[in-house]
This record gives C-alpha cells, structure tokens and sequence, in this order.
C-alpha cells in the first residue's frame, strides 16, 4: 500500500488494525478458550518471596535525549495483600523466582461490557440492523433473553481472557433495562463472586435502552440501591430526546446514592459538545461529583479542533471529569494528546468482546497502548513509557523525570510481570504477560 494514495486517518487506522492482527497472531486469541489457561487455579494466597523481579529504576540519557530505561533485579515480601522490599529471602518458606521479568501495575480495562458477550461460546459474528442505536436496540431486546441463561458462565470465561493479558480490575457496564430489570446484574454479580480472589470490578448501571426512551428510570432507581459504583447513561438527547432532563435524572440518583457518573456519549454532533458542556456544569455545581464522574466515547472531542477543543479540555480537567474508551476511536483520531496536556485523565479498556456490537475485542489493553503509541506517533523511549499509564490507570514506575515512583513500600499488590526489558518495550511489542497477582494473590 502506497501511504501517499491514502489519507492520514485512513493510515492510522490501517496501522492501529495492524496492530491488533499482529497481536491476534502472536499470542493466539480464538475468540472461544484462553492460551495455556493461565487463570484456571490460585496457587498461592499471601506471605510469600518473589526474587529476581526487575523493576524500572530511571532513564537512560545521551545529553539530554532519553534513549533508554534504567532497571535492577529486587527481592519482594508479599503479605497482606501488601508489597515489601526486602534484601535477603529469609526464613519464608515459598520463593518464587521471577527470573527478570519485568514487574508493572496491573492493568485495568476501564471500558467494558461483561455482563454481555458471545465469548466462551460458539462464534457469532455482528448482525447490524438498519436504524442505528435504535436498531440495535430493538435487536438487543430480542436476544437478551436467551443470553441471560449463559451470562454468569460466560462473563467468567471473559474475566479469564481479561487476566490472561495481566488485568486484574475492570470497570464493567452492566445493562439496566426492561429487558434485562436486574437480572443481568444479578448474574455478573455471581461470576465477580467467583473470581474474586484474582479479580475485581467497579460496576455501571447502564440503560443501554435509554433511561426515558424505554422506561429504564424505575429500574435505574432499584439498581442504585444494590452494589454498584456508577449511574450510567447514553446519548442523552438522540435516545431520551432530552440532554437536561437525561443529565439531570443521573446526577440526581447519583447524589442520592452517593454514587458517581459514567455516560456513554456517541454523539459527535453539536448535541454531543452541549452534552458535555452541560454535565460539566453540573458536576461543578455539585462538587462532590469531581473525580467520580467519566464520559464514555465521547466521540465528540474527536470533531473539535482549536481553541474550541483547548477550552473543552480544560473545562473536563477542571470538573475532573475522566475519558473512557476504547482505542482506535471507529474511524475518528480523538485528541488524546491534547486532552492529557490539560490533566483530563484518560483511560483505555475493550468495550465490546465478540457479541451483537463489536468483533474485534483482543481481551488485552496493553494492546491498546501500543495502539495508542502507533496513532499519534510515540516511537520514541520516552513517549512509549508513557503510554503505558492508558493500561494502568494512570500509574507508570517512573515519573515524567524519571524518578522511580512504584512501587513503593505498602502498596497494593496488584501486579502483572511481563516479558521486557522496560515498560517502553511491552508497549512497543505487546510483550506476553507471564504472571499475574491480585491482592496478593498469584493468579498464574
């Protein structure tokens, strides 16, 4: 392919679907079982050694370029679900020989759909019908029924993929509708129960029907009082006809419940910049929302340029309202750059994994980092250190100056071990995740 008879966005597509060919290729997703079956049993619960673990120690420079990463071999005591560093292995009886795996934050998809899912199944690819959303909807209401008797099974077999590419966190959206009521929740509810030791979740409750346009509201209501963390919503005035009355509904609930905000926002018109324009003033009209609320998508970014993106981006930062999507962003190159120069934090997850919606879900966000580096050209050793952060929730082992920050002693023992050299070079190769910990618990 000549790049010159191609447009910009066209190329970067083709290079971001490169990269999830590659990753497809080298690590041997199916679409139906896990490689290896790494995550099928817990070996060891607590209060053990982990030696020969490397640990990123600060850059390499050449004047003033960074052109590499600094790293050391550490010794570590796993207990409480805590991490410590020790000198010698000691008295403890279990001691496992890492053998210079590179150590890094366990990675956390920030964007998916659990409870809903054609994975550990037979393959099924999308049925797209006529009408946009709408039509999909209508289309989700007449197979939601028969996917409700799998759910619990399935969800578990995607929570595996998930940790076999060293996730251990997720944010889910679980659908709050008619169709579903709570029963969706209920069954994800039982597959986060049973994996519990080497995994865990923040749940939306998502109306993916439209809270007023298929008479979710009451439903919202009821979920708010069970175990979930987030009022969802999606394209306020397309589905409810309404941005205000949509927006205000979930604040309120929110308020209520003392949860906090995650809107799935499609809209790339100008009915998706006032969307945000108007949750923005709402969350600093009740400040207790900042840094609980988040827009999914929000493809609308990805239309806006100038002064007009500028403005938009320090608007979210200031209301500390995050960014949670997939990478590529369909056929738009969304402002990533931008939105993380003004402090917007920006996280990365799946979204769909092979179901009704999508079929191209690798199960991996480190997979989404590489992407991300591919998309906007970070093929430097800084840069690609960088983009590590849209796996883990922000958290890199250096600084933007190089200073080592993780871990450190009594952080949480979530940690995934890849095998690398540095975090530059598990972005640049979609390095293969060896072991995965959770609480202290080594998953595999």
């Amino acid at each position: 392919m000549n790049r010159n008879n191609i447009s910009r966005k066209d190329f970067l597509r083709n290079s971001a679907l490169a990269s999830i060919s590659a990753l497809a290729a080298t690590q041997g997703v199916r679409g139906s079982t896990l490689p290896e079956q790494k995550t099928t049993n817990m070996q060891l619960k607590d209060d053990y050694i982990l030696k020969n673990v490397r640990l990123e120690t600060g850059f390499e420079y050449d004047n003033d370029e960074i052109i590499g990463t600094r790293s050391e071999l550490f010794t570590l005591h796993i207990k409480d679900g805590k991490i410590n560093f020790v000198k010698e292995v000691g008295d403890i009886a279990n001691v496992i020989d890492m053998k210079g795996l590179l150590m890094l934050p366990a990675f956390s998809d920030m964007h998916i759909h659990l409870d809903k899912t054609f994975y550990g199944g037979k393959w099924q690819a999308v049925r797209r019908r006529s009408g946009g959303v709408k039509g999909m909807i209508a289309l989700e209401q007449e197979i939601l029924p028969d996917m409700l008797h799998t759910s619990t099974d399935r969800a578990i077999k995607l929570i595996e993929l998930l940790q076999g590419y060293g996730s251990s966190f997720a944010r889910s959206h679980v659908n709050i509708e008619p169709t579903s009521k709570l029963d969706s929740l209920k069954n994800l509810e039982k597959a986060l129960s049973i994996k519990k030791d080497g995994f865990s979740a923040e749940l939306v409750a998502f109306p993916q029907h439209g809270i007023f346009y298929t008479e979710s509201a009451p439903w919202l209501k009821e979920a708010a009082k069970m175990d979930i963390d987030f009022i969802g919503g999606v394209d306020p005035y397309s589905l409810d006809g309404s941005i205000e009355r949509s927006i205000d509904f979930m604040v309120q609930l929110a308020l209520d419940h003392n949860k906090g905000i995650d809107l799935h926002l499609h809209e790339s018109g100008d009915s998706g910049l006032q969307t945000v324009q108007y949750l923005t003033k709402k969350v600093n009209e009740n400040p207790v929302l900042k840094g609980k609320t988040a827009i999914s998508h929000c493809f609308v970014l990805g239309r806006l340029e100038g002064s007009a993106l500028q403005k938009t981006a320090e608007d979210l930062a200031a209301a500390e309202i995050g960014i949670m999507s997939t990478v590529p962003f369909g056929n738009l190159i969304m402002p990533i750059p931008t939105l993380q120069k003004y402090g917007v934090k920006v996280c990365a997850g799946n979204d769909s994994i092979i179901d009704h919606w999508n079929t191209f879900g690798s199960g991996s966000v480190l997979q989404k980092a590489n992407v991300m580096a591919e998309l906007y050209g970070y093929g430097n050793e800084y840069k690609l250190s960088r983009c590590l952060g849209i796996a883990t929730r922000g958290i890199t082992p250096l600084s933007d100056n190089g200073e080592m920050v993780w871990p450190k002693e009594n952080d949480n023992a979530n940690l995934t071990f890849v095998d690398a050299s540095c975090s530059a070079e598990a972005v640049a190769r979609i390095s293969p995740v060896k072991s995965l910990i959770h609480n202290g618990n080594l998953v595999f």
